[in-house]
């Protein structure tokens, strides 16, 4: 009997459950019927009001993680990291919603601290990782479904260049970490940058917070992947020009065909 593959997450529907989607429902389903009858503002059948626009755009990535890990019976870092961004967020804005309406004036800081936690955690994860079993950089890219790792180590030991070799694994990553250390400035400039003119005391003050969350989650999610996309191109043309010099092999004899 062969071992069933557990199904693969497609990441566009990844994409949209956990990003776009809860995007969209944060800058048009949070506005408040009341308060646009006060400001004579049409009032749509989406309207659901602030409340109720953030529980569904808190559910929607919640339920897709909860229904991943049933499928796959496996605990998944990124999903459990997701999982609790979204407890964050969720728990943060019961803290920043005020009874009267208005919201608290430090909460461009805080989500920012918020947004900015989450790569800056998985950036110390990949360099604490780098001595373990299994180091991150091998879940992203150093890996056997991109390069012929046996081929490569084998090599490594005839020629005496294991020392070598696991420096260059090494700075590949301190710069991966990196990375990730850039995007969480990044977005803690990025909740400033968006909350700065953000009117606390305003009649609307719940939806636009809603509204500047969606914008952050957006942007956020570009903030994380441009520097890492940028770093790991960075680090693949490192490793193959290391790995050349250290075992004399080719491109093409260093990496699996695909």
């Amino acid at each position: 009997m062969t071992d069933k593959k557990a199904p693969q997450e497609h990441p566009l529907a990844n994409i949209l459950i956990n990003v776009l989607i809860p995007v969209l429902v944060l800058s048009f389903l949070s506005k408040d019927p009341a308060i646009q009858d006060k400001l004579n503002k049409p009032v749509h059948f989406w309207h659901i009001g602030p409340l109720y626009a953030m529980i569904v755009a808190l559910v929607l990535p919640l339920g897709y993680g909860i229904r991943h890990f049933v499928i796959t019976r496996k605990p998944n870092f990124f999903s459990g990291l997701g999982l609790a961004s979204i407890v964050l967020t969720g728990g943060l804005t019961l803290y920043l919603w005020n009874a009267d309406g208005s919201v608290k004036h430090n909460a461009g800081l805080l989500l920012g601290l918020k947004e900015a936690s989450i790569p800056l955690v998985l950036g110390i994860a990949i360099l604490t990782s780098a001595k373990s079993k299994s180091p991150l950089l091998n879940v992203f890219l150093y890996n056997d479904n991109l390069f012929d790792i046996p081929k490569i180590e084998t090599k490594i030991k005839e020629l005496g260049n294991l020392e070598a070799y696991q420096s260059l694994l090494a700075q590949s990553t301190r710069l991966f970490s990196a990375s990730f250390f850039l995007s969480s400035l990044m977005n803690l400039g990025l909740a400033l940058w968006f909350f700065q003119k953000f009117d606390h005391t305003a009649i609307d003050a719940l939806e636009t917070y809603n509204a500047l969350v969606g914008k952050l989650t957006g942007w956020g999610f570009a903030v994380i992947g441009l520097p890492i996309l940028i770093f790991l191109f960075l680090i693949l043309r490192r490793l193959l020009k290391g790995l050349n010099g250290l075992t004399g092999l080719t491109d093409e004899e260093l990496m699996l065909p695909r």
